[in-house]
C-alpha cells in the first residue's frame, strides 16, 4: 500500500467519522479544533474567508461563489463536505484539488507532531485542518468554507469570515440539532458574528426572528437576499434545478456586499462564474444528467426539503413513465421524505455502502405504508442497472435519496 492509501485508511478507520458513525462521531465542541489550530500555528488567519451554512443550498452556494471570485482573478480555496468520487474534492484551490503529496505530508506533520500533545481528532476535524493548513501554505487569498454541521459548534466556525452566509433551515440532523425549526436555526445562526454581515438566501417566518436576534446580539448587518431588489433570473447557470434560484438570489446579495466593501468583482466576473460552477469547481450531483433517452438524473438531497424541491422538478420535466431509485440513511426523517414522493412512480430501494444506511428492504417496508411500490436492491450500481435495463426511451431515471448514494452511483460509472 503506497503512503496516499495509508493516509487515507488512517482517516477513514482510525478517526471517528459522522458519515459512518453519524451522531457519535460528532464531537458538541470546539476544544478539539482550537488544540488542532494551534497545532498548526492557527493557519486560518493567513487568509481571508467567506463562511456558508443552511440546510440545503450550502454546497451549491459555495462553488458559486468559489467559482465567482476565481474569475474575478482571486485564488480561492474551497472546502465543502462530503465528497462523491475522492476525498480530495474537500479541499480545493481554483478548483484543483489538494495532491496526495500534500494530503500525506499533512497526515505525516500531525502523527509527528500528535505524540506530544495526545488530541484525538474527529474524521471532520481533523480533514478541516489539512485544508485550512493547504490554503495557507498556498498562499489563498480567499476561502469559502462551508459549515459541515449546524454552525455555533461546528469546526469551521473558529474562522472569522469577511461575510457569512446562511442558505435556509429545514428539519435535518434532529438527532443532533432539536426537532424544532427554531431550535436549528439557532445553532445555525452561530455563524453570525461581531461586524461580519449575514445574508440568508431564504427567509422564512418560521425562523427569521432567530437570526434577526443574534445579529443584533453581536452588533452586526442582516441581509434577507429574497426581500432584496437582487434578481438572479437574468443570470444562466450551468447548475440545473429550479431550487438553484435561491441559491443564486442568495450568493448575489453576497457579492454584493463583497463589492461594496472594496472587493474587485466585475459584472463579468459574476456572469462567467455562474455560468461555469461546474467547470470551475468540478460540483457534481446537483441535478446532474448523466444520459439521456432515458434521461438519467441524479442529485444529492436527502431531508424534507431538499425533497420537496426534487419533486416539484420531477414533475416539471416531461417524462413517459418515472423511475425512482432511493435510499437514505438512518437519521433523516424517512416518513417526512416517504410521504412527498409521488406515488405513480417505479421504486427500486437500494442501499448506500455506509453503516448509517437503512437497508433496502427496510426502505421498501417502510415506503408501502405511503402507497410507494417497487424491488429492493441493496447495491445501488445494481439498482440503476436494473432501472436502466426496464426503462423506455422516453422514460426518467432518477437516483437520490441520500448523498452517499450518489456517491456509490458516481463511484461505479
Amino acid at each position: 500500500m503506497d503512503k496516499y492509501s495509508d493516509c487515507l485508511e488512517y482517516l477513514y478507520e482510525q478517526l471517528p467519522m459522522f458519515q459512518n458513525k453519524g451522531a457519535v462521531a460528532y464531537k458538541a465542541s470546539l476544544d478539539n479544533t482550537i488544540k488542532l489550530d494551534e497545532m498548526f500555528n492557527h493557519p486560518h488567519q493567513a487568509f481571508k474567508s467567506i463562511h456558508v451554512g443552511g440546510t440545503n443550498g450550502k454546497g451549491s452556494s459555495s462553488h458559486m461563489l468559489a467559482s465567482i471570485l476565481q474569475e474575478a482573478g482571486y485564488k480561492v480555496g474551497l472546502y465543502t463536505s462530503p465528497h462523491l468520487v475522492d476525498f480530495r474534492e474537500r479541499i480545493r484551490i481554483n478548483g484543483e484539488m489538494i495532491t496526495k503529496d500534500k494530503v500525506v505530508d499533512f497526515i505525516e506533520r500531525f502523527k509527528e507532531e500528535n505524540i506530544k500533545r495526545g488530541v484525538e481528532p474527529s474524521f471532520f476535524e481533523l480533514t478541516m485542518t489539512m485544508a485550512f493548513d493547504y490554503f495557507k501554505q498556498e498562499e489563498a487569498d480567499v476561502a469559502v468554507v462551508e459549515v459541515g454541521l449546524g454552525g455555533e459548534l461546528d469546526s469551521t466556525n473558529i474562522i472569522t469570515p469577511e461575510l457569512c452566509l446562511i442558505t435556509n433551515v429545514s428539519l435535518d440532523h434532529t438527532n443532533i440539532l432539536g426537532s424544532d425549526v427554531k431550535l436549528i436555526a439557532k445553532a445555525k445562526a452561530g455563524i453570525i458574528k461581531q461586524g461580519v454581515p449575514a445574508v440568508i438566501s431564504e427567509s422564512n417566518d418560521a425562523y427569521n426572528n432567530v437570526f434577526i436576534s443574534q445579529a443584533e446580539f453581536v452588533n452586526t448587518d442582516i441581509f434577507f437576499a429574497d426581500e432584496s431588489e437582487i434578481d438572479g433570473s437574468n443570470y444562466s447557470v450551468d447548475l440545473f434545478g429550479n431550487y438553484q434560484k435561491k441559491n443564486v438570489r442568495g450568493v448575489l446579495c453576497l457579492v454584493k456586499l463583497m463589492q461594496e466593501s472594496g472587493w474587485h468583482i466585475g459584472g463579468e466576473a459574476i456572469e462567467r462564474g455562474l455560468a461555469n460552477v461546474a467547470k470551475n469547481t468540478k460540483l457534481r450531483g446537483r441535478w446532474e444528467i448523466i444520459q439521456r433517452n432515458p434521461m438519467l438524473i441524479c442529485d444529492t438531497a436527502h431531508n424534507v426539503g431538499g425533497i420537496s424541491n426534487i419533486v416539484q422538478q420531477l414533475n416539471n420535466t416531461p417524462h413517459d413513465k418515472l423511475w425512482i431509485v432511493i435510499g437514505m440513511v438512518n437519521d433523516k426523517d424517512l416518513k417526512g421524505v416517504l410521504e412527498l414522493l409521488p406515488k405513480n412512480a417505479q421504486y427500486i430501494f437500494t442501499k448506500a455502502s455506509i453503516e448509517r444506511a437503512v437497508s433496502a428492504s427496510d426502505l421498501r417496508r417502510q415506503a408501502l405504508a405511503f402507497g410507494l411500490q417497487g424491488v429492493d436492491i441493496d447495491n445501488v450500481a445494481s439498482a440503476v442497472s436494473y432501472a436502466q435495463s426496464k426503462a423506455g426511451e422516453g422514460d426518467l431515471i432518477y437516483v437520490g435519496g441520500s448523498t452517499f448514494v450518489v456517491a456509490d452511483y458516481l463511484n461505479s460509472l
